[in-house]
């Protein structure tokens, strides 16, 4: 894949905690050099979440080249693996349209996954995917870590017995292959993306600030809609164990949109979350992306003339 770009339009990566500034910095480097905007972000994917994941607006959309926001149905899980066959052929527009790629998002294993490639896992049945899901809601991630730990052990060792998602993901390949999920895992990987061939960029402001812009970008998303947003994907009665489902913000808005609880609470408990998750995303940062070049400045004047001094040089 790194023959496809010339050295001067080599794809530009800018990851970085919730809050942080990365999507203000991939609109003036696209608007500066000509760009496509590449999502990197998992809830971002979804259509029914464009107030609660902070989605480009659509006057953004409009105003720049975007890829891979809002192109998926709440119904769906979306995967890492799928992203990597949408974001393939992202990058095969950005190319014939002669636009700088520039894949922007929060989502750590992404990015992995764009520079480091995926295991070849084969695709499973909707069915057979069904089933598990199913099976979950049923019983239970533990009930299920059980039966896991009976058919394959070794996989079982390596998951926590109340991760759902991992717990499922594992059946279902075991059953829809025939062999773990761990021996996929052990295949030869191909990346996207050389990582000598990108200009990695992070985002990295203080907690502090990254809490307060948080803090004031969820009051704002509640004025804007957040409410009746969450209160329209409740609506249609989804598994709560769909990604979409357990995007921030969802689940209490969605109860004040029912009379179950005070908006004061749902904010309270939507900003503890979002809280959470920057700590998270934070340390997937520090241990996964040493060698990205850090912008910690509270300015975006300051990143933008940085990152593009960077990106010249």
């Amino acid at each position: 894949m790194s023959n496809v770009h010339q050295p001067t339009n080599r794809p530009i990566l800018i990851a970085g905690p919730t809050a942080s500034g990365k999507s203000a910095l991939a609109m003036a480097l696209a608007e500066e050099l000509g760009g496509l905007i590449i999502n990197v972000d998992s809830m971002q994917v979804y259509a029914e979440l464009r107030i609660l994941t902070a989605r480009p607006s659509v006057e953004d959309e409009a105003r720049l080249p975007h890829a891979l926001f809002g192109h998926v149905p709440a119904r769906e899980a979306y995967s890492a693996g799928r992203f990597l066959t949408d974001a393939a052929a992202a990058l095969n527009e950005a190319t014939a349209a002669g636009l700088r790629p520039i894949f922007v998002g929060g989502t750590g294993l992404y990015f992995k996954a764009l520079l480091e490639g995926l295991a070849p896992i084969p695709d499973v049945a909707m069915d057979i995917r069904q089933h598990w899901r199913d099976q979950a809601s049923r019983v239970g991630a533990a009930a299920l870590h059980g039966v896991l730990a009976e058919r394959d052990p070794g996989m079982a060792a390596r998951l926590s017995a109340e991760d759902t998602q991992r717990i499922v993901r594992a059946l279902e390949v075991l059953d829809g292959s025939g062999r773990s999920l761990a021996y996929w895992q052990a295949q030869p990987c191909v990346p996207l993306v050389q990582p000598d061939d990108a200009l990695r960029l992070v985002m990295m402001p203080d907690r502090d600030v990254l809490h307060r812009r948080a803090d004031a970008r969820l009051d704002a998303m509640v004025a804007s809609g957040g409410i009746e947003e969450a209160g329209r994907l409740a609506a249609l009665q989804l598994d709560g164990n769909l990604p979409a489902m357990r995007a921030i913000g969802v689940a209490p808005l969605a109860a004040v949109a029912r009379s179950e609880i005070e908006l004061a609470d749902a904010i309270l408990g939507a900003k503890t979350e979002t809280r959470q998750y920057i700590k998270r995303q934070q340390t997937w940062i520090k241990r996964h992306m040493i060698t990205w070049r850090r912008f910690s400045s509270q300015e975006m004047e300051i990143n933008i003339a940085d990152a593009m001094s960077f990106i010249q040089s």
